[in-house]
């Protein structure tokens, strides 16, 4: 991907030297991204309540490169269910998580599309097999949700679990990457 360059005097000064903030609408309700360095270092489920012009809309941006009408791009082909990976870069620094928690959303980042995990699984991955209510706990202050897919974690086959972006979005997400996985398995 293109990087993002001259962002600084475009992001609102909460954004951070180097950093811009915007908001876009989704399925599951308005999003706010914050990048810095061409990397998504967050994403924020109703960012509004954030302060007013916290996020700038999407619409309203306008940086100078094409990164950011890529990345618009990607995360509408995503939630179309087109588009199976985001790959984009990301950076948990900011997130200021660090040993265990990082390596769950590493473990999470990994789970394939259209699939699911249970919390147990995760920690199991993560190397702490008994800290699936640790797992819980992380995914639930995931500095990235949609980008960590932590909506593919569930409590277990019967249940879908919590989550940051709240249940409804939860299901709306896995609902929306079966149907697509199952589609494209049917044109395979």
């Amino acid at each position: 991907m293109p990087e993002i360059e001259g962002q600084a005097a475009e992001a609102p000064a909460s954004a951070g030297p180097g950093a811009v903030r915007f908001s876009m609408p989704s399925p599951v309700g308005l999003l706010g991204f914050e990048l810095r360095a061409g990397r998504i270092t967050a994403v924020r489920y109703r960012p509004e309540r954030r302060g007013p012009r916290a996020f700038v809309p999407f619409d309203e941006v306008d940086d100078g490169s094409e990164f950011l009408e890529e990345l618009f791009g990607r995360i509408s082909e995503y939630f179309a269910g087109v588009r199976r990976r985001l790959e984009v870069d990301w950076d948990l620094e900011p997130s200021g998580f660090s040993g265990f928690a990082r390596r769950v959303l590493k473990e999470t980042a990994k789970i394939p599309y259209g699939r699911t995990r249970t919390y147990r699984d995760v920690a199991a991955a993560a190397g702490q097999p008994d800290a699936y209510r640790l797992v819980l706990a992380t995914l639930i202050e995931n500095p990235l949700p949609v980008v960590i897919p932590c909506h593919r974690v569930t409590t277990n086959k019967s249940g879908i679990g919590s989550y940051i972006g709240g249940r409804d979005a939860k299901r709306w997400l896995l609902d929306m990457e079966k149907r697509a996985a199952k589609e494209l398995a049917g044109a395979s």
